[in-house]
């Protein structure tokens, strides 16, 4: 076909292409993400899906997989459940039965088992909270009693000094501030088996001061709660679940403000829940043996990876197929803050505290 000298040229200029709907195109055209999945199928990414690939579906986080949340909980179940098998056998006043020397260790030994349990149910792991929860009764029973003993010691020493500085009631609040001051005791024993079971000593740091700052609270506004429901079972009742779940919630929100480095869940069935990385070995696979046990994946090896803390570093090996900021990961790689990490249809946000 021979050109035409005459014939009108065809220009194109930059208003032109300003008018043209790119976004219209693209729709009209219908072209779904290559996910492999039929429609309709609920998809968390592809493995081969970078941090910022659209097909990655970043889930809200459930105040379920909170620690205070949870812990909270857990403290609150366990404190009501030991003031109700020991409240008909509690004496007021003269005398006493065997409730009168078994409440508050039960108390504390059912909040611990609580405590103890309560994380291995968020991550669905019934062997896990079985194990924990034998562990801790026994535990929580021991330290019960013993814990039980100085808390009255010390209560007993408060309200001398009281009454040497002239104190005269109950209605005062420097009693209050006594029993509060006793009550710390009972929280830290909860912290105390809360770290043994989990086998770290930093977490039973977190754990007798989260632990003593909620009981502490519980305390403090005992004798209040007492006066304003004219004592007697009531008064137990609601002081109790009071302090255990002041003392679940104060343990959660320290666990969380002191940790150094964690891994966050941004996408797949335990989106928002957090993981501590309070050993210098973390494994992560489908076996529930494993520290982060991350089930209904077919695509997860037993032992997928492992996180092992040197010095300043966290290094991360690979058994089955992982990604790393997009990257494979092959061996052992270096993380970090802010490394995004994607195991099957789980992705992590790996992150350390700033240092000064």
């Amino acid at each position: 076909m021979s050109l035409d000298p005459n014939q009108e040229k065809l220009r194109v200029t930059l208003d032109d292409l300003s008018t043209v709907d790119t976004g219209a195109a693209l729709a009209a055209t219908e072209i779904a993400p290559a996910t492999g999945l039929p429609p309709g199928t609920k998809s968390y990414g592809n493995i081969n899906a970078t941090p910022d690939d659209p097909t990655i579906a970043h889930e809200k986080a459930s105040i379920l997989l909170q620690g205070w949340f949870y812990l909270g909980l857990a403290g609150l179940i366990g404190a009501l459940a030991g003031w109700g098998i020991t409240e008909h056998a509690f004496v007021d006043g003269i005398g006493h039965r065997w409730g009168n020397i078994w409440m508050i260790p039960l108390l504390v030994a059912l909040m611990c088992v609580g405590f103890a349990i309560a994380e291995s149910i968020v991550e669905r792991s019934p062997r896990k909270a079985l194990i924990r929860g034998g562990l801790a009764l026994p535990l929580g029973i021991v330290f019960g009693f013993l814990f039980d003993g100085v808390a009255n010691l010390i209560y007993g020493i408060c309200l001398n000094i009281c009454r040497v500085a002239g104190v005269q009631s109950y209605h005062n609040p420097s009693v209050w501030f006594a029993r509060g001051f006793a009550w710390m005791v009972l929280g830290a024993a909860g912290g105390v088996v809360y770290g043994i079971i989990g086998q770290s000593m930093k977490k039973t740091g977190y754990g007798v001061l989260g632990g003593a700052i909620g009981a502490g609270i519980g305390g403090l506004v005992f004798d209040p709660i007492s006066f304003a429901t004219h004592g007697g079972a009531t008064s137990r009742a609601i002081g109790f679940c009071l302090l255990g779940m002041a003392t679940g919630v104060a343990m959660g929100l320290v666990e969380s403000a002191l940790k150094d480095r964690w891994l966050y869940v941004t996408a797949g069935p335990l989106a928002g829940k957090q993981f501590i990385l309070y050993k210098p070995r973390t494994t992560m696979g489908s076996s529930q043996e494993c520290d982060i046990y991350l089930f209904k994946d077919p695509d997860i090896l037993a032992q997928h990876a492992t996180l092992e803390v040197k010095g300043s570093r966290t290094h991360l090996s690979a058994t089955g197929m992982i990604y790393a900021s997009g990257q494979p990961v092959h061996g052992v790689r270096v993380l970090e803050s802010g490394s995004i990490i994607q195991l099957g249809r789980y992705v992590f946000r790996y992150q350390e505290k700033q240092r000064g």
